[in-house]
């Protein structure tokens, strides 16, 4: 068929997709990734906390909520998860009180050394977790590093009970987790224009007024990230608590392995990592509104 001679044909165009469905598309294989590695395990646990326990099998027959409720009822059980959100509670100020100072002094510091203590700060997280905690056992057993410098230099005659306590798990938490509180820091404080520190001195504003009335709140995003990653770390960590605490210091997260690995009972375990995690998934979310509020009231 010709077209007469002066006129264009015109071509039927393709109907756009709206930019919400496009996005959706792109979004896919994300959605697919966490569904398949983040979302069915969990499920997976969830079912597994719900089956009674077993002799020779994984799980028995059947769904219980008994699982929950003995964590829930037993005196133990409820202490031991107790403890851990207290040691949680108590790793989190020391890495801030430590971490603050050397977050603000990376933030701020113009010296050709400041790429060396980047160095220093991230090093430890290139050495695994065991090696760190097999160091700090080297250093406060009985007959370690540092109770043996003490005895030679005379301050104490028998050695101090440094490690097999709470006291010996919560420095190496501190030691391992004290980059994750750093680092948050130093991006938040470096955005700080330092202008604003010149202005309130120009005015008459003392340096700790100047640091407790503006750094700190405008800091409060960084603070608020690094508590709540050393909080989480904290309260699953395994190693640590382990190696330095031995049969003395027991923690939620030890007990999960010990029901899974040396005892086989997989419901078990599946409901007391459930429960734990409740438990810091609701700490952290009462944290984050007592934050909000005091965002609000700084703004």
């Amino acid at each position: 068929m010709t077209l007469p001679m002066g006129t264009t044909a015109i071509v039927p165009q393709r109907r756009p997709q709206p930019l919400s469905r496009r996005a959706f598309w792109l979004i896919v294989p994300a959605l697919v990734l966490i569904g398949v590695f983040l979302l069915l395990p969990y499920l997976n646990i969830v079912s597994m906390s719900l089956r009674p326990p077993a002799v020779g099998a994984p799980y028995g027959k059947g769904f219980t909520l008994g699982n929950y409720a003995t964590q829930l009822t037993d005196g133990y059980l409820l202490g031991v998860l107790g403890d851990t959100l207290l040691l949680g509670l108590t790793t989190v100020p020391i890495c801030l009180l430590l971490g603050y100072p050397v977050a603000f002094h990376l933030a701020r510091t113009k010296s050709r050394w400041g790429s060396l203590l980047y160095v220093l700060v991230l090093s430890p997280l290139l050495v695994g977790v065991v090696v760190r905690s097999f160091g700090w056992l080297i250093l406060l057993s009985g007959n370690g590093v540092i109770n043996r410098a003490l005895i030679d230099i005379g301050l104490i005659e028998t050695g101090l009970q440094l490690m097999n306590n709470r006291l010996g798990v919560t420095i190496a938490l501190v030691h391992v987790f004290l980059p994750f509180m750093i680092l948050p820091l130093v991006g938040v404080i470096q955005a700080i224009d330092p202008t604003l520190e010149q202005a309130a001195r120009s005015l008459g504003a003392s340096r700790l007024k100047v640091f407790w009335r503006l750094i700190l709140p405008l800091s409060w995003p960084g603070i608020q990230a690094g508590t709540i990653l050393v909080f989480v770390l904290t309260l699953s960590a395994y190693v640590t608590p382990v190696m330095l605490g031995g049969a003395q210091v027991k923690t939620m997260s030890v007990l999960v392995v010990q029901n899974l690995i040396d005892n086989f009972q997989w419901p078990v375990g599946a409901a007391q990592a459930l429960v734990l995690a409740f438990c810091g998934m609701a700490a952290v979310f009462v944290y984050a509104r007592i934050a909000g509020l005091f965002t609000k009231g700084i703004q």
